[in-house]
């Protein structure tokens, strides 16, 4: 789950499209091999997040507009925080491994280097997509909007090459991309409305305001904003959050001497955060769709990942490097 996610966040900027991917594939082969179910719906639920860490990310680019900040760079930025994310989600599996081997199934046959070698040669294409999709922004070659059609049309290739293109994997993979996104589509709609209404009466901005108006210092201010934030993704999606606040707090952050691109990151983790806090936890709706369980046990199951990325929040605050070397890095060249 978790490897898979950080790896289709890559050529995917939505969290729950890498959700409804990399579960279509994951659950029902990890159910069948006899992984606890609460394993394998609470990694998905908190690795698929990745999708909007990792670049591309579609929250990354409405940030960047909102904040008129460099999208290249939020993107670059975005890059160590989010193999850290994968990293601490895989070290809970381990020692959770450890602790419950009861629980872990018996392991496949072991295979040799080359046997390995030969298993994942289907990774190269994919890495390669990865490649282009990433070159093709950073080196100017196409925006991020045009990269997304640079991803579509690498698919289509590969698949040519592969020999897996006809027009009956074509139309079934048409057919399916349709049924997932219309589900999104109406989680989406309802969402809006909720946005409307919350924008309507004026909260997330009043909200906004008021933690602007409190002078609290740097670390106080982070703090504020990361509940502020997890309070308002329980109501609101997280494209709406940043749409309907960054107006109001981008004064007080940069006031405060908070690095812009920094303070990019920092709402993508906690946006990530609210992809999995109910009632409307985008990431949990879909997951709901997929396994038919009761959102609050998909929320439960969840939560040991919820406080992994609170620890992620931490750990950028106290080492902010993580963060913006890449980006300081991409400026000196």
């Amino acid at each position: 789950n978790v490897v898979g996610c950080t790896i289709f966040a890559a050529v995917s900027g939505s969290s729950a499209a890498t959700c409804a991917t990399i579960g279509k594939m994951t659950l029902p082969e990890l159910t069948r091999r006899g992984y606890p179910e609460h394993m394998v719906v609470g990694t998905l639920a908190g690795a698929s997040t990745l999708g909007l860490l990792i670049p591309p990310s579609i929250i990354m680019i409405v940030y960047g507009v909102t904040a008129e900040v460099s999208i290249s760079k939020l993107f670059i930025a975005g890059v160590l925080p989010g193999v850290l994310l994968a990293a601490l989600f895989s070290g809970y599996i381990m020692l959770w491994a450890l602790r419950h081997p009861e629980q872990v199934p018996a392991a496949d046959e072991s295979l040799t280097l080359a046997q390995k070698f030969s298993a994942s040669r289907s990774l190269i294409p994919v890495v390669l997509l990865i490649a282009a999709v990433l070159g093709s922004i950073y080196t100017g070659f196409a925006t991020a909007t045009e990269a997304a059609a640079v991803g579509v049309l690498g698919s289509l290739i590969l698949s040519a090459i592969q020999g897996s293109l006809n027009w009956q994997s074509f139309r079934g993979a048409l057919m399916g991309a349709t049924r997932l996104y219309c589900m999104i589509a109406l989680i989406l709609a309802g969402a809006a409305f909720l946005t409307l209404a919350m924008g309507y009466i004026g909260l997330p901005r009043h909200l906004a305001e008021w933690i602007a108006s409190l002078g609290l210092n740097q670390a106080q201010l982070i703090a504020a904003l990361a509940v502020f934030f997890i309070i308002l993704g329980c109501f609101l999606d997280g494209i709406s959050m940043v749409v309907l606040t960054m107006g109001v707090l981008m004064p007080t952050v940069q006031a405060a001497g908070i690095d812009p691109i920094w303070f990019g990151i920092f709402i993508v983790l906690v946006v990530e955060m609210a992809q999995i806090t109910p009632p409307v936890g985008f990431n949990l709706f879909v997951l709901q769709g997929m396994t038919g369980r009761q959102l609050p046990w998909i929320a439960k199951v969840a939560l040991p990942m919820f406080l992994l990325m609170c620890a992620a929040v931490a750990l950028i605050y106290v080492f902010p490097g993580i963060v913006t070397w890449l980006p300081q890095q991409m400026s000196s060249r």
